[in-house]
């Protein structure tokens, strides 16, 4: 179902983008064509050569280059991808996406999609919990966004609780289940 898709992959710059990695092979491995756009923080956490590496395709990060003047079309990006998945997702992220805003690459290519979105949340439990968060989430999901839940586990912080981001092959198979819907 994945085959032939193409997926938009986006990642934003909290410790569960390692992660990203996984889910990159896992989709290329089914066939699916990868192009990958993240927030400035994403270097912090995991290369752009990893990601460009695995997906076949050079990451995008910035809307212009700055040495060249060079823009890179959000728009040309968002109009290309049947699906856009975004996980991480960081609480950051996340309330600029239920408030509309569009400050680096990812978000206002986000803004400019026309295709299903689907997203997996990843912060700390009592971010995840927070009443703000929660609205956030809510308005996501009010938006239309498929939103695969956070799991229960063991945190960066050294708490445990709800706010894990799901594992690769659960990320996977839910955009998979996704796509399905709307075969």
């Amino acid at each position: 179902m994945i085959k032939g898709k193409k997926i938009l992959f986006g990642i934003t710059g909290g410790i569960a983008a390692y992660k990203a990695a996984y889910i990159i092979r896992l989709l290329v491995k089914q066939e699916a064509e990868v192009k990958v756009v993240v927030t400035p923080t994403v270097k912090d956490f995991i290369s752009h050569l990893t990601l460009s590496t695995l997906s076949k395709n050079p990451v995008n990060h910035t809307l212009f280059d700055s040495d060249s003047g060079v823009w890179n079309s959000h728009v040309e990006l968002a109009d290309w991808a049947d699906y856009m998945l975004i996980a991480p997702l960081t609480a950051n992220t996340m309330a600029k996406m239920a408030h509309g805003l569009a400050d680096n690459m990812l978000l206002t290519t986000y803004l400019s999609a026309k295709c299903p979105v689907v997203v997996a949340p990843a912060m700390d439990l009592n971010m995840y919990k927070h009443p703000t968060s929660q609205e956030n989430l809510g308005k996501l999901d009010s938006l239309g966004i498929h939103i695969i839940p956070a799991d229960d586990g063991e945190l960066a912080s050294g708490l445990c609780g709800e706010g894990r981001m799901a594992e690769p092959e659960d990320i996977v198979h839910f955009l998979h289940n996704v796509i399905k819907s709307y075969s």
